[in-house]
């Protein structure tokens, strides 16, 4: 088995040769390599599904046999300095490289149909490969050193496939955005390396920890200047899994493919800050603050990505604002130290949400063949609604995946998040509390998506032309019979939690105009007008949501607290098993088994308030399928809540801090851009009036003083010595005034 553990360095570098390969094609035989650009999917499915089987059999023999590998060789030495490269193996490396081994290989699949048609169809598998290799790299480094580098390559990654599309202003704004807001982070990630390193002398992660440890508890280290480094640590983790505040960079992220939504922007590139900070634990856990910094962050982001994720149009952008929230869930269980509960939720948010973000795209791919390609209308939910029958495979998996992450048992989200809740609650109830209402919010705007996607969306006023009101409730499905009759007589309408006032009166003649123009008269097959439907994705793009559907169904087995009946708790289960390694890091004792009356009593609560916000969502925006008398009920329930002035101003504010993004950007846009414009005009008010004026003046002043000497001069010698030697005498007196 060592001997396994001996050549294990090669797993970051086994996808390498596909991004060289294409380079070098492109470049010596472009014409043939573009002919065969298919042909690239199957080797960069392989050489991960090899590193894949790799991975799984190093984690197998971890769980049997609690083992952790390291090996190091010195790269150089200089005196009293020594940089040494290696890799390690314990549990964390092994839960990071099979996550990002399986939805990366079930991203590869999807996107080659999805990018078929791309024209950047090679670049996009060369930047896959190269980010798989980048973040194996992270994971598997065995010092802060390499863990900087993979990390620096997986930011430009991201940068790359974010401006996938670089011809499109937006995407290249939001890659532009995403680099500026990640430099912050890394910034202080390099300069805490940079304290510990002089604190320690040493950037291996065994030694830093034991050298750490002992200054701390002999008190021979500048506390202040630890935690300084401490912070300085965690800012690059806040960048790169988008908490707050460093979180405005990921919504906009979204401009790229959708499988690249899926595999690095929800389930591996932003892992790296909870993969980051969990390595770095056991430093942590020993400064002062700085757990409690890391769990109040954590649940900032939790209540602050969910509130924005609210009133979200864009499918992507809601998933992104979901992901967020989930990442502060992590980042809470990791503050709070909770150690398990954040890998076992990193592991099951990263299956149900890349099934998502996958099931998004089928959406998008599908709404594509009716609107044409427009971000604005295929990724808009607004102008979606009634899918169900259009896209039935795609809908049970997105609902699969919704379910999931609303925390409903027994899927994969429920074990890890009501663990994390019932930790929060031991720490803090203030912090249990908010958590627990965001598991709530969480359920709401998650089937927000669903319904407004499948099932139509609730108009609570529908008004026609004339301006007369209907006394009914309509669902407005765009596709089939009842939709078109709806859309070619009266298609105006107004939502109570997707339109706030000002739009009402400004946006919505246009809006509708301009809906009613693409869905009822599309052009196709030359100048024929007919009604175009979505249709459902190839195989190639399904079987993978299918996978990941299975991963979402049964991969929270691994953490169940399992039982006798004799109330004795069995072995740990899988996942304590696993991660042992770590936890005796941490010097905690495994987390006892709990009986079964005692996990259902804590998961009742957590699993009753997604079940509300469920609720919540299906009253507002679930069509009126019902009876007459219930829908009836549901119309003058609505009004009644419309009508209240009260309520009225809080779903307005509640619209308008979610749909404007908090207004976290535009306070950055006035401060720090604005800021930044400010202090440049005036530095270049300075220089060109101060520091060019002084150079100008005194050329100026020259130029009129030779032209003054010019006039007085008479072309006498005798007369220029004279004028010469006062003016020395002069300079003289001059001199002896001022400093004798």
């Amino acid at each position: 088995m060592e001997y396994t553990y001996q050549y294990s360095w090669i797993i970051p570098f086994i996808s390498l040769p596909i991004p060289i390969l294409i380079g070098v094609g492109l470049l010596l035989f472009p014409t043939a390599t573009k002919n065969l650009r298919r042909m690239w999917s199957f080797p960069s499915i392989l050489l991960l599904s090899i590193v894949m089987i790799f991975s799984v059999y190093l984690s197998i023999d971890q769980i049997n046999s609690s083992y952790i590998y390291q090996y190091v060789w010195s790269w150089t030495i200089n005196n009293d300095f020594s940089l040494e490269l290696g890799y390690l193996i314990d549990p964390l490396t092994c839960i990071m490289a099979i996550l990002i081994t399986t939805v990366g290989i079930m991203v590869l699949i999807y996107s080659d149909n999805y990018m078929s048609h791309d024209q950047g169809y090679l670049r996009f598998f060369a930047y896959m490969s190269l980010f798989n290799t980048s973040m194996l790299g992270l994971v598997t480094s065995s010092n802060l050193i390499q863990i900087y580098i993979f990390w620096e390559l997986v930011g430009m990654c991201s940068y790359l496939l974010i401006g996938f599309w670089f011809t499109r202003p937006t995407a290249a704004n939001a890659c532009q955005k995403a680099f500026v807001t990640n430099r912050v982070g890394d910034f202080g990630l390099l300069l805490g390396i940079l304290g510990l390193y002089w604190t320690t002398g040493s950037f291996e992660f065994r030694d830093l920890f034991k050298i750490f440890n002992n200054l701390i508890y002999n008190n021979e280290v500048n506390l202040l200047f630890v935690t300084l480094c401490a912070v300085l640590l965690f800012a690059g983790a806040v960048a790169k899994s988008a908490q707050f505040p460093l979180h405005v960079w990921l919504p906009d992220a979204m401009e790229g493919p959708t499988p690249i939504s899926a595999l690095i922007h929800a389930a591996t590139m932003v892992a790296a800050g909870i993969f980051l900070v969990a390595r770095l634990l056991p430093l942590f856990i020993v400064i002062p603050y700085i757990m409690n910094l890391i769990a109040l962050i954590g649940i900032i982001t939790v209540l602050f990505g969910a509130t924005l994720a609210l009133a979200q149009k864009d499918i992507k952008r809601s998933l992104a604002y979901s992901t967020m929230s989930q990442l502060g869930y992590m980042m809470l269980a990791l503050g709070i130290g909770s150690y398990r509960a954040a890998l076992f939720h990193l592991i099951t948010h990263a299956y149900s949400k890349a099934l998502l973000f996958l099931g998004s795209g089928s959406i998008i791919h599908s709404m594509e063949s009716v609107v044409g390609y427009s971000p604005d209308k295929s990724q808009n939910m607004v102008l979606m609604g009634g899918l169900t029958k259009h896209v039935p495979i795609t809908k049970n998996a997105f609902l699969l995946g919704t379910l999931s992450l609303c925390g409903i048992p027994p899927l994969a989200c429920f074990w890890s998040k009501d663990e994390i809740l019932n930790d929060s609650w031991l720490y803090s109830p203030i912090f249990a509390i908010i958590a627990c209402s965001t598991a709530g919010l969480t359920a709401f705007y998650m089937f927000r998506i669903y319904l407004l996607t499948f099932e139509g969306h609730l108009n609570l006023y529908f008004k026609n032309y004339s301006g007369k009101t209907k006394n009914s409730l309509y669902s407005i499905s765009l596709w089939g019979k009842e939709g078109s009759k709806i859309l070619k007589k009266n298609f105006r309408f107004l939502s109570l939690l997707t339109m706030n006032n000002n739009e009402r009166s400004s946006q919505m003649d246009s809006n509708v105009t301009k809906m009613m123009r693409t869905f009822v008269s599309i052009p196709r097959f030359g100048t024929k007008k007919t009604f175009s439907y979505p249709y459902e994705s190839d195989n190639t793009m399904l079987f993978p949501m299918f996978v990941l559907s299975l991963f979402t169904l049964f991969v929270g087995v691994i953490g169940i607290p399992f039982t006798q009946f004799n109330q004795e708790a069995i072995d740990l289960n899988i996942l304590d098993k696993w991660l042992t390694p770590s936890i005796n890091l941490l010097h905690e004792s495994s987390k006892d088994s709990e009986n079964w009356y005692e996990f259902v009593k804590n998961a009742t609560f957590s699993v009753s308030i997604a079940y509300f916000g469920i609720f919540i969502a299906s009253f507002f925006y679930k069509p009126p399928y019902s009876s007459l008398q219930n829908l009836n009920f549901r119309n003058s329930f609505v009004k009644s809540f419309t009508n209240n002035f009260f309520f009225e101003k809080i779903i307005n504010l509640i619209y308008n801090w979610s749909y404007n993004r908090g207004y976290i950007d535009a306070f950055y846009r006035i401060s720090l851009i604005g800021g930044i414009r400010v202090l440049a005009e005036l530095t270049y008010f300075f220089d060109r009036w101060v520091i060019d004026g002084i150079t100008n003046a005194v050329g100026i002043l020259n130029f009129f003083v030779a032209e003054s000497i010019k006039y007085v001069g008479g072309g006498r010698i005798s007369s220029y010595i004279f004028l010469y030697l006062a003016y020395v005498f002069f300079f003289i007196l001059v001199i002896y005034f001022v400093f004798f």
